[in-house]
């Protein structure tokens, strides 16, 4: 398989913490990329910096053989690096459809006359992008919430409807921040079985931060483990699960495997 996004020496500091030091790996294109570590082992500042929240004080990013290392954030999603946050970042006063379509700002491109009376390319750049979300709405089981504001849904279809608003930007590279923090069992396999979907059916590469190490085995085709912001392990799930340093540092003498 070929590299989709290659991180090459990434070092990140904060005053004198240095939150990245040296991360170094590759995700291939198609497949189920884990990070794993304890908390405050530098798995959201990697992703920030990936995503270009973050510059880097070292490093470079390559996506698609491309260094966008000093690229906005808002040229890496129209390339299609996408991601979510741990926490709800929805507008939750909308609707599930408006919070949808909102996202697919980037798409539309059409004057300011045409949008106040709408019609024209206004209306056909509606339509088109109306279409695209009622296919991610079908997707992922929203159709009968559609209508319904975010704040009447309960945390874990608050959750879905983050992953489809990241579905809504087209994305090449999802990235999902804890996708499962706060959910119930019942969420959670339900959660798995959408990411594998989006995965399998779509052909999204997927980059997933998670503490359920037992959602990370089953899901993960590669996984790579960090701790004070140092990569310490990668490799297959079943490599990465009984490797003594990942679990000297995160897992202390219980194995997942």
């Amino acid at each position: 398989m070929s590299a989709l996004l290659e991180v090459k020496n990434i070092y990140l500091s904060f005053g004198g913490i240095m939150a990245v030091a040296g991360v170094s790996f590759k995700v291939n294109k198609g497949e189920i990329f884990s990070i794993i570590g304890p908390n405050g082992a530098g798995k959201t500042s990697v992703l920030n910096v990936i995503t270009g929240i973050y510059k880097p004080k070292r490093g470079k990013i390559l996506f698609e053989d491309n260094d966008i290392t000093d690229l906005p954030v808002k040229k890496r999603a129209k390339l299609g690096l996408v991601r979510t946050f741990q926490n709800l970042e929805l507008f939750k006063g909308m609707t599930v459809l408006d919070n949808l379509m909102l996202s697919r700002h980037i798409y539309m491109n059409y004057g300011l006359i045409s949008s106040i009376f709408y019609f024209g390319k206004a209306l056909k750049e509606e339509v088109k992008n109306r279409e695209f979300v009622e296919h991610v709405i079908d997707f992922l089981d929203l159709s009968s919430v559609r209508k319904k504001h975010v704040f009447e849904l309960s945390y874990g279809i608050q959750k879905r409807v983050e992953l489809a608003r990241a579905l809504c930007l087209e994305p090449k590279l999802l990235m999902l921040d804890e996708p499962m923090a706060g959910m119930n069992t019942e969420e959670t396999e339900d959660m798995a079985r959408y990411i594998i979907d989006i995965n399998e059916e779509m052909g999204i590469t997927i980059i997933l931060i998670e503490h359920d190490m037992n959602v990370v085995m089953d899901l993960s085709h590669r996984v790579v483990a960090l701790d004070f912001g140092e990569k310490i392990c990668e490799g297959k799930p079943e490599e990465v699960a009984n490797d003594e340093r990942v679990l000297s540092a995160y897992l202390g003498e219980e194995k997942w495997v």
